[in-house]
């Protein structure tokens, strides 16, 4: 069946879609030995030969969905034109191209979906800000249940306490809390912390969606399962409700079971 080439080239793992683009503009795709730089054009994988930036696209090429927890000060790419560390380093051993779907800031670290399934990618981007997040967050100093539930409602976000580390010998000065939002807020909440003088020190995502980092050391990967897939490729475009107000931080909530790092 014919395809557009950037598809053909995105679903074997060779660039996203958007790179697949630059590279049949830029002339480095070739249609059974012919240089093609249309980006309206069409093949069969199965039929015709297709290269793209010097490698030969293959039909039979395996997909692969993958979950990494990322560690701080590694940027959230394959590459870095300043020579810090990629998420490269934590895939070695790996021998499918993938790439990391949406982003997570360098100082920051948790969660991170990388696959070569263009189609999918595609359309994550597309519903990013759709998806919801989890991440837990260390401000400076600490809020109250009533803080959690103002700015909670403030940002569009659900907020709540988690148990902190070093509460139990006396040294917790600033606390973590646990974030539900969308990309999209993010950077609205650190903005409103920041105002709130509770700056933001340390941020780890460890929810995406369905997806949890939980029980994946940091710098390690590990493979999804079909169903983990199926169930991340089906994320409806609803944006979260907010919760109830027993569970947004007022008084008689408890404290969450999960401690941060």
């Amino acid at each position: 069946m014919e395809e557009r080439l950037q598809k053909i080239i995105a679903r074997a793992g060779i660039a996203s879609r958007r790179h697949a683009e630059l590279l049949i503009t830029s002339g480095q795709v070739k249609l059974n030995g012919r240089v093609v730089t249309e980006l309206g054009t069409k093949a069969d994988p199965a039929k015709d030969r297709i290269e793209a930036a010097g490698r030969v696209v293959s039909a039979e090429e395996r997909q692969v969905y993958l979950l990494l927890n990322k560690p701080p000060e590694v940027v959230s790419a394959m590459a870095d034109p300043e020579g810090r560390k990629t998420l490269r380093n934590c895939l070695r051993g790996l021998p499918e191209r993938v790439y990391p779907v949406g982003n997570l800031e360098y100082n920051a670290s948790g969660l991170v979906f990388l696959t070569n399934d263009g189609d999918l990618a595609a359309k994550m981007l597309k519903d990013w800000d759709y998806v919801e997040q989890v991440y837990q967050v260390k401000v400076k100093g600490m809020l109250t249940l009533a803080d959690l539930e103002r700015l909670g409602k403030e940002i569009g976000a659900y907020m709540k306490v988690v148990r902190q580390p070093d509460a139990t010998r006396g040294r917790a000065a600033n606390f973590w809390y646990e974030v539900h939002m969308s990309a999209a807020k993010l950077e609205g909440m650190r903005r409103l912390l920041m105002k709130e003088r509770h700056p933001v020190e340390k941020l780890k995502r460890i929810g995406l969606g369905p997806l949890s980092v939980e029980g994946v050391p940091r710098g390690r990967y590990r493979m999804l399962s079909s169903k983990e897939v199926e169930d991340f490729r089906h994320i409806k475009k609803t944006p979260r409700k907010p919760a109830p107000k027993e569970k947004a931080g007022v008084p008689g909530a408890r404290l969450h079971d999960r401690p941060a790092h």
